[in-house]
């Protein structure tokens, strides 16, 4: 259980378009309507393009499933990069994802970092009942933009961004999450008002 003082927000960037991306645009607005509410919270950014994130291996795949006590000093480095991915989420009370809509999924980068955090024992575990999720206490909002219209009409079966999102984070055990669009981000008639339409649909946590 977290202790109750100033929040803890992680602010996680995936957009390669950088300040011209409405998902950037989008998380940003987003922590600083954050901020407005919680003047004293401390909020941790994340660019994974710009850190140049590492995507899993094959040797720190291995590494995951090494016992602490026998891990090899270059198992330790290989694992370095996911141990602090994965205290930084520990830690946060909200995590803001921005997720730009790439090919109808999200970008390899924050599919990496979702690779990086997924890890048995540490942030789910498998009981008799299933898996359970152990990242607990952790409000996340997921900052999605794209070009088109996906939350509804035709082309919303061809969204694989806020669903996989939604279950992949509700398997490590963030259940309270809540998906902000800025739709239509390539059409003239929507472009413009994208982001403000998406911090309208905004419930704050308390």
């Amino acid at each position: 259980m977290k202790k109750i003082s100033k929040k803890k927000i992680l602010h996680i960037k995936s957009s390669i378009n950088g300040t011209h991306s409405y998902s950037t645009k989008l998380g940003c607005a987003l922590v600083d309507k954050l901020r407005a509410q919680y003047p004293d919270a401390h909020v941790v950014t994340k660019d994974l393009v710009e850190e140049d994130f590492p995507h899993l291996v094959g040797e720190t795949l291995v590494s995951f499933f090494v016992p602490k006590e026998e891990l090899t000093t270059e198992q330790k480095t290989l694992l370095h990069v996911s141990d602090k991915a994965i205290e930084e989420v520990m830690e946060a009370d909200i995590l803001i994802i921005d997720a730009p809509m790439y090919n109808f999924g999200i970008p390899s980068h924050l599919k990496a970092w979702l690779d990086q955090i997924s890890r048995a024992g540490i942030t789910f575990e498998y009981g008799t009942n299933g898996p359970k999720g152990l990242i607990l206490n952790t409000k996340a909002y997921i900052a999605m933009a794209s070009g088109g219209v996906y939350s509804d009409g035709p082309a919303q079966q061809m969204d694989f961004v806020a669903p996989y999102l939604k279950t992949i984070l509700g398997f490590l055990g963030i259940t309270d999450v809540e998906v902000l669009r800025a739709e239509g981000t390539a059409m003239a008639e929507t472009k413009e008002a994208s982001i403000e339409m998406a911090l309208g649909q905004i419930e704050l946590v308390n």
